[in-house]
């Protein structure tokens, strides 16, 4: 089930501060019995699910939740890449540390890192698609919506870089496979 408790309980946390654009969202959480896997450790997507707890405050804080709704907007995950590197374990605590990268014509790429006492546990890329009715929206659109008109993305980190030009060569829609011929994947 999704954390709405734990979305509230970030909600109220921060709603009255806010953020710079470029900012990072620091968030602290547990790691619950019902966050893990049949192996005793965080889920793979559960962690995905707790880079919301970090995602969205960050988006209250920017001013782009309420820029969002007033202008009848939406904004998707369209894509990501992730790192596990340790293990989260039953109670432990963690750092959740939440930023927006930068953004091009398309997308706003923001960074998640799960960290424990000093050390990064994980870390993940997502690129995000601001859309309305008729698609995605350019993300300056955003940017000035929440009234940093003008304000252009910083030059972003060079496997930012490289993994949208790897992305950019990935098919679409995925190739099915001999499985599929056989049977298998459809």
């Amino acid at each position: 089930m999704y954390p709405f408790i734990r979305l509230m309980k970030e909600h109220l946390a921060y709603r009255r501060s806010s953020l710079d654009l470029l900012g990072t969202h620091v968030s602290r959480h547990i790691c619950w019995p019902w966050d893990l896997d049949p192996w005793r450790e965080l889920n793979n997507g559960r962690t995905l699910t707790l880079f919301d707890l970090g995602r969205i405050p960050l988006m209250t804080r920017t001013g782009m939740v309420q820029s969002l709704i007033r202008h009848r907007w939406g904004v998707t995950v369209a894509g990501g890449s992730l790192r596990y590197r340790r293990r989260v374990r039953i109670f432990h605590r963690f750092e959740l540390r939440s930023r927006i990268i930068g953004w091009d014509h398309r997308f706003l790429y923001v960074e998640h890192a799960m960290w424990r006492n000093g050390e990064a546990l994980n870390h993940a890329l997502l690129r995000l698609a601001v859309t309305d009715a008729a698609g995605i929206l350019a993300p300056g659109r955003l940017v000035e919506a929440i009234g940093d008109a003008g304000r252009m993305s910083p030059p972003m980190p060079d496997w930012v870089i490289a993994w949208i030009a790897a992305d950019a060569q990935r098919p679409w829609p995925p190739a099915r496979g001999a499985e599929a011929q056989s049977g298998g994947l459809a």
